[in-house]
């Protein structure tokens, strides 16, 4: 498997971002998908993830605030930020769980929100 993750950028707090990750290859039908994110001398954090099954999970620090979803016969995740706060700022990792335990990750894409 292969994800292909694109968004990110600099905003100002207040303001919103949409991330989204592909995958692409041998994708058991059965799987999840989401994003960590890990901030300079912060633990990593799972931030968002959805089943194929369209369960969702969110970090209470992002709830209300971001929303996951997937398209694209599921191969596709899209993760809209809002209100975006300066501590949301931190590298964004896209990862692709199978039924199997397998996992796979993206490349980081760096989130900065100034105050």
């Amino acid at each position: 498997v292969q994800l292909q993750a694109s968004g990110g950028g600099l905003v100002q707090a207040g303001e919103s971002l949409r991330s989204s990750c592909t995958a692409s290859g041998s994708i058991d039908s059965k799987n999840v998908m989401g994003w960590y994110r890990r901030a300079p001398g912060k633990e990593r954090e799972l931030v968002a993830a959805i089943a194929t099954n369209g369960r969702t999970t969110y970090a209470d620090s992002v709830k209300g605030r971001f929303s996951i979803s997937r398209e694209n016969a599921n191969s596709t995740v899209n993760l809209q930020m809002n209100s975006l706060k300066p501590e949301d700022t931190a590298n964004y990792y896209c990862f692709w769980l199978g039924a199997g335990g397998d996992d796979y990750w993206g490349q980081g894409t760096q989130v900065t929100v100034s105050s």
